[in-house]
C-alpha cells in the first residue's frame, strides 16, 4: 500500500513543532549564560532571529518557553526511567542504570539542566505544580527502587526518601564539570558512581563463622 504523501496541515505542524524545539534549545543558552530574570524578550528575538509577534506565535510568553525547558529535562529522565523500569532486574543493576540514564541527559543538556535546576522559582500557578508533581513522581521511581533492595535485603534498613534526596544530589551536581566533549562521557562517570553509591548502601554478607 503507498503511503499517504503529507497534506499542508501535517508539513505545517511539523515546521512548526520543528522551530518551536530550536527556540527551546537556543533560549536554554541564553538563559543558562545570564538568568530567566536578566534575559529579555528582545534578546530570545535575536538569538533566535524571530520579531517579537513571531516569537510569541511559538511561546506564547515567557513563562511558557521556560516550563517547555523544564518539561523537555522531565521527558529525557523519565523516558529513562521507564527503560530502566521496563528492563527490569535487580535493585543495584536498577539503580546503577537509573544513574547512568540520568547522567546522560546532564550530559547531554547541560543548558537545559542549569535552567531546570536553577531557575524553577520563577515557575507560578500551574506551571508550578505541574513541575513539582513530575519532579516528585521521578524521585519516587528512586525511591521505589530503595525500597525495593530494603525489602529484598541487598541494601541496608535505610530511609528511602532520604538516601534518594542523597543520590540525586550526587548525580545533578555534576551538571557544573560533566560537559560535553569533555574527558569524560556519561558513561564514565556512571560506573564509578554507582559502586561508590551501591557499595555504601548494600547490607554487608552475614557471617556464618
Amino acid at each position: 500500500m503507498a503511503r499517504a504523501e503529507p497534506t499542508g496541515d501535517s508539513r505545517r505542524k511539523a515546521n512548526w513543532e520543528a522551530r518551536h524545539e530550536s527556540i527551546i534549545d537556543t533560549s536554554a543558552s541564553i538563559f543558562a549564560r545570564r538568568g530567566y530574570h536578566a534575559t529579555g524578550i528582545t534578546e530570545l528575538c535575536v538569538a533566535n532571529n524571530l520579531g517579537k509577534g513571531a516569537l510569541y506565535h511559538y511561546i506564547g510568553s515567557k513563562e511558557e518557553l521556560l516550563a517547555a525547558i523544564h518539561d523537555r529535562v522531565m521527558d529525557e529522565v523519565m523516558a529513562g526511567a521507564d527503560r530502566v523500569a521496563d528492563e527490569g532486574g535487580p535493585p543495584p543493576q536498577q539503580l546503577a542504570r537509573l544513574g547512568e540514564e540520568l547522567l546522560d541527559v546532564i550530559h547531554r543538556y547541560p543548558d537545559h539542566v542549569w535552567v531546570f535546576l536553577h531557575e524553577f522559582p520563577a515557575l507560578t500557578g500551574e506551571r508550578a505544580t505541574q513541575f513539582r508533581q513530575r519532579r516528585r513522581v521521578y524521585e519516587r521511581r528512586v525511591e521505589g527502587v530503595l525500597q525495593a533492595g530494603v525489602d529484598s535485603h541487598e541494601f541496608r534498613d535505610l530511609d528511602p526518601r532520604l538516601t534518594a534526596m542523597a543520590w540525586l544530589g550526587m548525580h545533578n551536581y555534576t551538571y557544573l564539570w560533566l560537559k560535553a566533549g569533555g574527558r569524560l562521557s556519561a558513561r564514565d562517570v556512571a560506573k564509578p558512581f554507582a559502586e561508590i553509591f551501591v557499595r555504601g548502601i548494600t547490607n554487608p554478607p552475614l557471617d556464618h563463622a
